[in-house]
């Protein structure tokens, strides 16, 4: 009975947090975001400019309709490119996480959130491509914005009702889902039919429920192997091993050409990315995997060190990278790009309610942000995980050589962020963790590692 009663306490508190980070949270999605017009936008490796007179005001749908007579130049563009990325965000009302009572992440899942958002890009240019784009992301209308906000105060209003009786669900009135429109879909071609089916695929992946292959519920048990739970804080490295064993166990056909690997130590060993990418595939297919890179680094001490400015933005303008698992001391964000001296994000902190993956046509609208946020470099906190994608040796090669170069011409430092290297960890005296590990998600190494990371990490809310 004591028992019952603390899981009761439990589900109470979780929906009062729930109903405060949207409260919160809904407030910050609408705030405006300024644009420059005489400075480029970079977004996951494309350009864009906005020629206009005064500034540009980035804001929901509604705000760039009202200003698309007065821009020339491609701002249609880049809003459609920047909502074509997934955006993945606390969920609340998902199936129970299992050895606990919590049915959301509100509060303490951001850093998995934007590893998702992260894995996700890197699966969108495996399956997609960079040139790919929602073709119905300009048609999300204003009217959203107004139904996520009223559904914000029924929720708020209802958490409080429920906690005077103790009901277990409160009554939420239903929040109304766009219908698509007819006839738009008979027309498209094989080609996109054939992507409309991964874009729902690869969101299908994340689901919020015990069976998706990256869902929360998979993540928080690869978490538990490194001694993490649900409710725990997550930073970016561990989260950078979760995707990786998560990757590795990934059952889905789709997913056998796809591999994950970590860098160690600010390391990134060229001939264990090979072995991983040329290792045998489970479908019996030949030739090699696709990688993504995590390469878990710190760009500073207690506070970030703008010397790592130019190499960010470096990073960011490149067509591979999949994005940064980052954000600012206590709250953490995807960063996707950036303009002058600030990052361009997406903000996993506003809740939203379960959407089941599994039922034919569910809804899209959800998993797509319609506004940029931006942050001054400086606010953001040194910890973070940068991430890249390669489709073949010859990529990675490419790639390698690349951020090398990179690496060398904007430090200012004595040693770079980060390297790569010829040949195996094994071969620098470091244990070689196998390509499969049964019982365990980390090598006693990477134990290691981690525990050292884990005092680094900033605390997120």
């Amino acid at each position: 009975m004591e028992a019952t009663g603390t899981d009761e306490v439990e589900k109470i508190k979780s929906k009062f947090m729930s109903a405060w980070h949207n409260m919160k949270y809904s407030w910050v999605l609408k705030t405006k975001t300024y644009f420059s017009r005489n400075s480029p936008v970079f977004l996951l490796g494309k350009c864009y400019h906005f020629k206009t007179e005064g500034e540009y005001r980035a804001l929901h749908s509604l705000h760039f309709d009202k200003i698309k007579a007065e821009i020339s130049g491609n701002v249609e563009e880049f809003r459609k490119d920047f909502i074509s990325r997934i955006w993945l965000t606390y969920r609340e009302e998902f199936p129970q996480i299992k050895g606990s009572a919590l049915t959301t992440d509100c509060g303490w899942g951001c850093t998995l959130r934007t590893g998702q958002m992260l894995l996700a890009q890197g699966l969108m240019l495996h399956f997609l491509g960079r040139a790919w784009v929602w073709p119905e992301a300009l048609d999300m209308e204003s009217s959203d914005w107004e139904s996520w906000t009223a559904h914000t105060v029924r929720k708020l209003t209802a958490s409080f009702e429920a906690s005077l009786s103790a009901e277990r669900d409160p009554k939420i009135l239903p929040q109304p889902q766009p219908q698509p429109q007819r006839g738009t879909r008979t027309n498209r071609d094989g080609t996109e039919r054939r992507n409309e089916v991964y874009h729902r695929k690869i969101i299908s992946w994340f689901g919020d429920s015990p069976l998706a292959a990256f869902g929360l519920h998979q993540l928080i048990e690869y978490g538990k192997k490194s001694g993490k739970t649900a409710g725990d804080w997550y930073g970016p490295a561990v989260v950078a091993h979760i995707l990786r064993k998560a990757v590795e166990e990934a059952r889905d056909p789709e997913l056998q050409g796809v591999t994950v690997y970590v860098a160690q130590d600010c390391t990134v060993y060229s001939s264990d990315v090979i072995d991983r990418q040329c290792s045998f595939m489970d479908s019996g297919k030949g030739g090699t995997k696709a990688v993504i890179i995590l390469v878990p680094v710190r760009l500073g001490g207690e506070r970030t060190n703008t010397d790592y400015l130019e190499f960010v933005k470096g990073i960011l303008s490149l067509e591979y990278c999949v994005g940064i698992i980052g954000g600012k001391p206590k709250q953490s964000y995807y960063f996707a790009g950036f303009q002058d001296d600030s990052l361009i994000y997406m903000d996993p902190h506003y809740c939203q309610s379960f959407v089941d993956v599994s039922i034919k046509d569910f809804p899209l609208e959800s998993f797509h942000c319609p506004s940029p946020k931006k942050m001054s470099f400086k606010k953001m906190d040194p910890s973070c995980t940068i991430g890249f994608y390669c489709r073949t040796v010859q990529d990675f090669e490419k790639a390698s050589e690349e951020i090398t170069k990179m690496l060398k011409s904007s430090s200012k430092e004595k040693y770079p962020l980060f390297t790569f290297v010829k040949g195996h960890s094994r071969d620098y005296d470091f244990a070689s963790s196998p390509l499969h590990e049964e019982s365990d998600l980390f090598s006693e190494d990477e134990k290691k590692r981690l525990k050292r990371f884990s005092t680094e990490e900033f605390v997120l809310l």
